[in-house]
């Protein structure tokens, strides 16, 4: 076993489409690991409820002051960083790709998963676990510009009622199935609720099936690959660039890899930053002469 520790960022975000032959691999090695995260991460970002469609509903996770908040840092005690993708390049053959297209949960005014891989041309199927309308729009992603990938209306499914604000079964509907389809060599893509703009997913394309999410203690673990010399990243949307190292994985051998990212971004704008403002506090929540009461009856956000 051999391990090697990754602590320098590059701005790579695009890279050459290999071409990929699945078959089956015998005596393939592994690579596992751990993601951290050095230094202080940024406060989450805060949307207040009263200025989007629906805030009872959305409110039922919100601060108890009509706040919604997304914190796309989840650090363990000792640093561990979750929901990064890690994954190998270079790999032109091997195991398949998992049959099933991914899924986008929309599932009490959130998008889950927050992070994903998916392959180029790739179906998503995106469903509707509320009682409510919400809007997709997705875009593919580069340093210095992005473009509009799709924009479709995820409706509301037949099996809820609007008036459906308190339990709620999350009943699904049909799903919408979109393509995942890049353009000019991007790799990262961004999906949000153009109704509700605290509903975000972000997601990175990969060449092959050998990638893995890390988890709540930042570890990873990619199996069965082919002996060879490959490069190995790290990809978190919060770190504003990428961890690379070259990875020798041989044969019935595990590769264990430590990465370190430094300098978390912090993404807040002014109206993503939660402070006091007299026109949409607690005291205003009085809308065309009816009391809206937003209650955190699932979830109880604290900043």
């Amino acid at each position: 076993m051999r391990s090697a520790l990754i602590v320098a960022i590059t701005f790579l975000l695009t890279a050459p489409i290999w071409a990929y032959t699945e078959q089956p691999v015998t005596h393939g090695g592994h690579v596992t690991g751990k993601v951290t995260v050095k230094g202080p991460t940024p406060p989450p970002k805060a949307f207040n409820l009263i200025t989007y469609p629906e805030p009872v509903f959305c409110g039922r996770i919100s601060t108890g002051t009509a706040w919604r908040l997304v914190d796309q840092f989840h650090v363990a005690p000792d640093g561990g960083l979750q929901n990064v993708v890690v994954m190998l390049e270079g790999v032109d053959r091997g195991k398949a790709f998992p049959a099933a297209s991914p899924t986008i949960e929309a599932r009490d005014c959130t998008l889950t998963p927050p992070v994903m891989a998916v392959r180029n041309h790739q179906n998503v199927h995106i469903v509707n676990m509320d009682p409510i309308l919400h809007d997709i729009q997705v875009y593919e992603v580069a340093p210095f510009e992005s473009a509009v990938m799709f924009h479709r209306p995820l409706r509301m499914n037949p099996y809820h009622s609007r008036s459906d604000d308190g339990d709620h079964h999350h009943l699904p509907g049909d799903p919408l199935v979109d393509t995942i389809s890049l353009t000019k060599g991007r790799r990262v893509f961004y999906l949000e609720c153009g109704f509700h703009e605290f509903m975000q997913t972000w997601g990175i394309a990969v060449t092959n099936p050998y990638y893995a999410v890390t988890d709540a203690q930042g570890r990873f673990t990619i199996s069965d690959v082919p002996e060879g010399v490959y490069t190995l990243i790290a990809w978190h949307p919060g770190m504003g660039g990428i961890l690379d190292v070259k990875a020798v994985v041989l044969a019935d051998d595990t590769l264990h890899v430590r990465f370190e990212f430094e300098n978390a971004m912090d993404r807040r704008m002014a109206h993503t930053t939660m402070v006091d403002h007299p026109h949409f506090g607690i005291g205003t929540l009085d809308t065309f002469g009816e009391r809206i009461n937003i209650q955190p009856t699932h979830q109880v956000q604290t900043p």
